[in-house]
């Protein structure tokens, strides 16, 4: 992954360092496991402990990729120098194992570590947005439906909604850690044909993994592909909600805009630009982490009990998705707690829509003098384009048509008064319940 994109620590889970400690340690905890069930000498268990208990390094990046390069394999790469290193002691490592024990287990670890991170940043996200919905909860501003004037919300409303969204993003990234933290330690085709089970289970126990039921020779790959979808789905959400200020923060609406540095310049040659590029870079960056979905998906089918078509595609998907992912939610958590609120264009384009976002309640009080819902909708609907094509308030212009007893109504309705009508006009009126929204959150 491009260092652009990339944050430490999420970066650091996918580094070869790292990869091969990781390697180290389950391959130390499956030979002192069986040293203390005799399989192996004692003494080839205490030296695998002392190694991985010392905090030392028994390998060398750069020797295991030599030794690859003759062998092509890196697990028998990996497996020689650190025999190298340790000594006559090495000849006791990966007994009973089939290579993708190994891999499998470690990935496990991995997403497991990746997972926790994207649950801590989504956790700072709903922290931000919840103070953003709080400090907002009463702000009157335009709702908007197809990008037109609707009725009234509130802001806080607004940024409850991506609050509940990420709610649901929390829990299905729990339900995903639980999916992909397995191991399997069950041998060449998953029926520990040569190693004990006891010893997958000891080793599960110390690195607090489940235990694959059924194995093949590798862990299934729809665990996998349930992760990259759930990384999909929060693209999706951060998609959203970059969408959402990019357009608040078009010239015409100018309500929310994104955070921009006292240095920071917008354009190379329109000096008064300031461009929404935070949220833009999100949207792209959303598109490529769902990218991966569908490859995800490809590798559950593979040949009988394993083929090596997977490995290839996560060695793109994985790192890329939980780094970008990464990358992404912090952005998008700086977005929130530095967003520029302008109240002044909330108000005015408020006032803009010329009370249209009556037209609803007024509908509805219509069909309550007993005016049959189709005329009623036309009524209202000639007032309001009459308004609009005026640039007149709908207010006034349904005043004056109370007044003149239009003709339009059969003297069989009700009379219609505007003083009845007049608090409909009013933004609380549309705005009652908010209470219950946030109430609904525990907000």
């Amino acid at each position: 992954m491009i260092p652009r994109y990339s944050r430490e620590p999420m970066a650091a889970l996918w580094t070869d360092d790292h990869r091969f400690a990781t390697w180290f340690t389950i391959e130390a905890l499956v030979c002192e496991a069986q040293a203390e069930k005799g399989q192996v000498p004692k003494d080839a268990g205490e030296t695998l402990r002392t190694w991985r208990t010392s905090g030392k390094t028994c390998w060398n990046v750069a020797r295991i990729h030599a030794i690859e390069a003759e062998v092509q394999h890196d697990v028998i790469a990996f497996l020689t120098n650190v025999a190298e290193h340790i000594g006559p002691h090495g000849q006791f490592l990966h007994l009973g194992m089939t290579s993708s024990d190994l891999l499998d287990t470690a990935l496990a670890l991995t997403l497991r570590d990746a997972t926790l991170i994207l649950i801590e940043d989504i956790d700072i996200i709903l922290q931000n947005l919840k103070e953003k919905a709080l400090l907002y909860k009463y702000t009157p501003m335009i709702g908007r439906s197809h990008g037109i004037f609707a009725e009234p919300i509130t802001l806080g409303v607004k940024w409850a909604g991506f609050y509940s969204e990420f709610l649901r993003h929390k829990e299905r990234l729990l339900q995903a850690l639980d999916t992909v933290s397995v191991c399997s330690l069950s041998g060449p085709v998953g029926t520990y044909g040569h190693i004990d089970p006891e010893i997958e289970k000891t080793v599960a126990e110390n690195l607090n993994l489940k235990i694959e039921p059924v194995a093949t020779q590798i862990i299934p790959r729809d665990r996998h592909a349930h992760f990259i979808s759930t990384l999909a789905l929060i693209a999706g959400g951060i998609e959203r909600f970059s969408t959402e200020i990019r357009l608040l923060q078009q010239s015409e609406i100018n309500e929310v805009l994104e955070p921009f540095g006292s240095q920071q310049k917008g354009s190379s040659s329109m000096p008064h630009k300031r461009n929404p590029v935070l949220s833009e870079n999100l949207t792209g960056l959303a598109r490529m982490i769902r990218s991966a979905v569908v490859p995800a998906l490809e590798n559950i089918t593979l040949w009988h009990e394993r083929d090596i078509s997977h490995s290839s595609v996560e060695r793109f998907i994985l790192p890329q998705t939980t780094i970008l992912s990464d990358f992404a939610l912090h952005r998008m958590a700086h977005i929130i707690k530095n967003m520029n609120v302008n109240t002044h264009a909330l108000e005015e384009n408020l006032h803009k829509s010329l009370g249209l976002y009556a037209s609803g309640p007024l509908l509805l009080h219509l069909t309550q003098k007993n005016i049959p819902r189709d005329e009623a909708y036309r009524i209202v609907q000639k007032i309001a384009q009459d308004a609009w094509n005026q640039k007149k308030p709908l207010s006034e212009l349904f005043r004056s048509f109370c007044l003149s007893k239009s003709k339009e109504l059969s003297t069989s309705y009700e009379a219609i008064s505007y003083e009845e009508c007049a608090s409909l006009f009013d933004t609380q009126a549309a705005l009652k319940h908010v209470d219950t929204i946030f109430t609904r959150l525990g907000l």
